[in-house]
């Protein structure tokens, strides 16, 4: 009985609360799929839903059926996500669920990411990965090897890596697997590179920071580094490179790229380093960098 005077009075809401929690549905929606690099159409086809519902879903516009599931979830004074997740449940897991959900939501990334880089009691471990992450055209690949080079460890690139677990080069993985198959590949071989090498520089592609898991994983165990630079300049240094399919409409790939950086970039910073290179010739750049590491190893103890 009391639950059901309960969702009488949650079915009253008004329907602005109702439009402004789609609108929210739609931001989140939107932003994750920016921040992993995917077009509307892109994520339509890896939903397998049309890409019409996948615009009316971002556009705050969703099925009803998402606030009659909220109106329930209220009913039973629990979360939504806890009627969503549909994982084997724990006593200890509901105890950590209702710690965080007493957390600013805003906190919780940062609680979670300091919580991993405290449990991981081999700190002189972390400081012996360092990984490189940041957008194409960064300097990940030049700067890592040289760095390797004159730390006499390994350098690794977790995209080769993948086309090594995978035995397709990138371009044939993604066009087989799509962006989820490859961050599976992804967090796999990050996962093993951590367990076979203590020592090592890492080259890690910039989409990492879009899969949660992959990323914190990243950052408990290796001190990670952002290599940026202006979008023109992440343009230029990639046609330099001979790519020179981003010249085929030029502001276009500007803009888009804009809005990739723009809404990556708070999970960029939960980096341990920044290391800003527009501008600089390489020289610069890897003298930039290198000031960070030797920084870094000498606020360690021996």
């Amino acid at each position: 009985m009391v639950a059901a005077t309960r969702l009488l009075e949650v079915s009253t809401v008004s329907g602005s609360d109702d439009a402004a929690f789609l609108q929210q549905v739609g931001r989140e929606v939107r932003d994750i799929r920016e921040r992993r690099g995917l077009t509307r159409r892109a994520l339509a086809a890896e939903a397998a839903v049309s890409e019409r519902y996948l615009g009316q879903l971002e556009a705050g516009d969703g099925n009803m059926s998402i606030i009659l599931l909220r109106r329930v979830a209220a009913a039973l004074n629990v979360p939504l996500a806890e009627i969503l997740d549909t994982e084997p449940d724990h006593p200890e897991r509901r105890s950590i669920r209702r710690f965080l959900d007493q957390i600013p939501r805003h906190r919780i990334a940062d609680l979670l990411v300091r919580l991993a880089r405290e449990a991981n009691s081999e700190r002189g471990a972390r400081r012996s990965r360092i990984a490189l992450i940041g957008l194409r055209g960064a300097g990940k690949s030049t700067l890592g090897a040289r760095l390797a080079g004159e730390l006499s460890v390994p350098f690794i690139e977790i995209d080769r890596q993948i086309e090594a677990e995978s035995g397709l080069p990138l371009a044939e993985l993604f066009s087989l697997y799509g962006q989820a198959g490859y961050r599976r590949f992804e967090g796999r071989c990050l996962a093993r590179v951590i367990e076979e090498y203590p020592k090592a520089v890492l080259s890690v592609g910039g989409g990492v920071v879009s899969q949660p898991a992959t990323y914190e994983l990243l950052l408990a165990h290796c001190y990670t580094v952002w290599l940026k630079a202006r979008p023109e300049e992440y343009i230029q240094r990639v046609i330099a490179q001979g790519d020179m399919r981003l010249m085929t409409d030029a502001q276009e790939a500007l803009a888009d790229l804009k809005r990739i950086v723009a809404a990556r970039e708070p999970q960029y910073r939960k980096a341990d380093e920044t290391v800003d290179t527009s501008g600089l010739p390489v020289d610069e750049a890897f003298a930039r960098l290198r000031e960070r590491i030797a920084a870094m190893s000498r606020g360690y103890p021996p």
